[in-house]
């Protein structure tokens, strides 16, 4: 049911087909906010222009600039879908798991508490080049495709870090749901919470599965790491951390380098990957 209900989200909010280029205009869209699998508000452009838009400077980390948007606070913009009891939102570890669904298939969780932090900003457009309800965009990322309908922000220094702070773009639909409940077949179930697998999957939770699914579970830009066969089945462990750390060095890519994990923690990542091949659970049933 989640599946057919954020799909159905990202259908309203899509309109007509986003083009790269010079200053692409993107179209009119909406916001589709779900709890648990089930729409609960979808927002349209104009109303969302009516949450105290004001105009931010950005030190960006995808432009490698400075940029200027006409923007919302994030917080209010939460409140305006789910309503104003957000604080309240919690899961079993205390805090609400948001995730934030991208039209290209990216999807990044992150907690409630992150999100509702000062210093978050949903962008409506650039501010040089078009208005909240005209929107116009710079081509974004190595890609340099259009990150309309709405691009995630943050305005202050600490938050720039993409590896620390959630920054989609193309961004249509924000979900509430347990991530248990979302992604049940990526966690490492036969192995101890004290174990390497476990501490492997704390990091891919934070920093791959926004682009990259564990069986068919998690984002859709990069490819299903276990099934139909699992990334160690045909990948040497040395291999697979070095790719990790610097894709570039192996083929030119969209993958992010992560220069910042630590040898241990590329060592938990291949624990989990290897405790998840015996954990296959394929979606297409092959």
């Amino acid at each position: 049911m989640k599946s057919a209900c954020w799909v159905a989200g990202i259908l309203i909010a899509l309109g007509v087909g986003i083009g790269a280029g010079a200053a692409p205009k993107s179209s009119p869209a909406a916001l589709t906010f779900v709890r648990e699998g089930v729409v609960v508000r979808v927002v349209d452009r104009a109303t969302l222009a009516s949450c105290g838009i004001e105009r931010v400077v950005i030190d960006d980390p995808y432009y490698g600039k400075s940029k200027s948007f006409w923007a919302c606070p994030l917080r209010e913009v939460l409140e305006m879908g789910f309503g104003p009891a957000i604080d309240r939102e919690r899961d079993a570890d205390g805090d609400a798991n948001y995730f934030l669904r991208a039209l290209d298939g990216f999807t990044k969780p992150a907690s409630g508490a992150k999100l509702t932090e000062e210093g978050g900003y949903l962008a409506l457009s650039d501010a040089e080049l078009g208005s909240p309800t005209a929107p116009r965009w710079e081509p974004i990322d190595r890609r340099q495709v259009d990150p309309g309908p709405f691009y995630l922000v943050w305005n202050k220094p600490h938050q720039n870090d993409i590896h620390h702070y959630p920054w989609p773009y193309q961004l249509a639909t924000i979900e509430i749901a347990a991530f248990e409940t979302e992604y049940p077949h990526t966690l490492p179930s036969a192995s101890a919470s004290d174990s390497a697998a476990h501490d492997g999957f704390r990091i891919f939770r934070v920093e791959c599965i926004a682009c990259h699914a564990i069986n068919g579970e998690g984002g859709m830009i990069g490819p299903d790491l276990n099934v139909p066969r699992s990334i160690v089945e045909y990948r040497p462990a040395d291999q697979i951390k070095a790719f990790i750390r610097d894709p570039q060095a192996f083929r030119y890519t969209t993958m992010p380098a992560h220069p910042h994990l630590t040898d241990s923690q590329l060592d938990a990542l291949v624990a989990y990957f290897t405790a998840m091949k015996d954990l296959k659970h394929d979606p297409r049933g092959h």
